[in-house]
């Protein structure tokens, strides 16, 4: 399960000299204590569902760390920052060498309401994803104007578990109004009710909401169809046994009046179809509990570590001219996938060279492009999994191949 990470590691050992500039940090825990403030992180409203704990390392004088915000569970009518999942993974990750982050968001006030109303799902989730885009922007204001928290404002990860990660995917995934069913409910009217655009009500205006990666323990989505070319790496940890967020596709929480959830297997392949890097851990036989007791359980230890593993590769320190974010600014689009013949590349940029890796990290081939689009004629390779980087003149992304015979 872990190749993925490995072989991401090797790519940029074999192509980016400056791999190794972490200067040993993000993949072990190096400190041994660490510091948590709690700021309001939106300049609209003020109470607790705009709060955030802020975990650093103690003694650490970096200023260009990246940020993990982790969001807790709680079926989107409960739940809190401080939960034991939020404590022990924020911790992890603080002492790891991250800015790490519980922030809480908005929930509905009924959950009767809530559990019988598809609106109320839907707006209240919409409210959640528009108040994580806030945190994300109050964190990138702050270094703008002075960077008193030490953040590299390319390297923002979101995650969390249960209903932290199906909001973590919702807010990456969800691209635009359109995107958005008007029946049988009309939620593109919803979005009314955060101010009328996906960034929503909760301020900060002006900064950019983007982020780097997603990781998902238990998380879901509402509609596959969400998932494109363009979409954010994630690494997802699930249950097979799950139905509270189910590891296919059920109702949320297992109640027939819940909108529906589609979880790692179901949204596997169309992520690997779309060619967005990814990566899964299965806990066969495991239902949806293991990480609500955070470090107690094994399983989220296991978990807390394969994610950190997954995103270290894409951090900014490994990847010093890249933008996190080169998809959505490259618009690499990878078709088809899987591919039986010859794949096209097209980008909106010109492409100097693509580099095929095979699952081992070595270089299969390598071309000179020169253009915006290319046919790679897959007459001589073999049935498997490849590795594809696509080099620009200032950054490259890699892309997912899988060639059927």
């Amino acid at each position: 399960m872990k190749k993925i990470s490995t072989l991401l590691i090797l790519i940029l050992i074999a192509t980016s000299a400056s791999f190794g500039q972490c200067d040993g940090r993000y993949q072990t825990e190096i400190f041994s204590t660490v510091s948590v403030s709690t700021v309001n992180y939106s300049d609209v409203y003020t109470d607790q569902y705009h709060e955030m704990d802020i975990y650093t390392p103690d003694g650490d004088t970096a200023t260009n760390r990246p940020v993990v915000l982790y969001m807790h569970g709680g079926s989107f009518y409960a739940g809190d920052k401080n939960l034991t999942d939020c404590v022990d993974f924020c911790t992890s990750y603080a002492k790891r060498g991250y800015v790490a982050i519980s922030a809480n968001y908005r929930l509905s006030s009924n959950p009767i309401i809530f559990a019988l109303s598809s609106e109320e799902q839907y707006r209240t989730v919409l409210k959640a994803v528009a108040d994580i885009k806030s945190a994300i922007r109050y964190l990138r204001k702050d270094h703008a104007n002075g960077n008193a928290l030490g953040i590299h404002p390319q390297g923002i990860f979101i995650g969390g578990y249960s209903a932290g990660a199906v909001l973590s995917i919702h807010l990456a995934y969800i691209d635009q109004i359109s995107d958005l069913p008007t029946s049988p409910t009309n939620v593109q009217g919803l979005v009314s009710s955060i101010g009328g655009t996906l960034e929503g009500d909760a301020g900060n205006d002006g900064y950019s909401s983007e982020i780097s990666g997603i990781i998902s323990f238990a998380g879901g989505i509402n509609d596959l169809a969400w998932i494109d070319a363009n979409d954010e790496p994630v690494v997802f940890i699930h249950g097979t046994a799950d139905l509270t967020v189910n590891y296919n596709c059920g109702p949320g929480t297992n109640q027939p009046t819940v909108l529906n959830l589609c979880g790692m297997n179901a949204m596997k392949p169309f992520v690997d179809s779309a060619g967005v890097l990814n990566d899964t851990l299965v806990y066969t036989g495991e239902g949806h509990g293991w990480a609500g007791s955070g470090h107690a359980n094994p399983l989220f230890t296991q978990a807390v570590e394969f994610a950190s593993n997954f995103i270290y590769p894409l951090l900014p320190c490994n990847n010093p001219n890249l933008g996190i974010t080169v998809n959505k600014k490259q618009e690499v689009k990878q078709f088809p996938n899987p591919a039986i013949n010859e794949v096209n590349y097209s980008s909106n940029e010109v492409i100097n060279r693509i580099i095929i890796y095979n699952q081992m990290g070595q270089i299969v081939q390598t071309f000179f492009v020169n253009d915006k689009n290319y046919n790679l004629s897959l007459s001589s390779y073999n049935k498997g999994v490849y590795y594809v980087k696509i080099l620009f003149n200032n950054n490259s992304t890699l892309k997912k191949l899988t060639v059927m015979k």
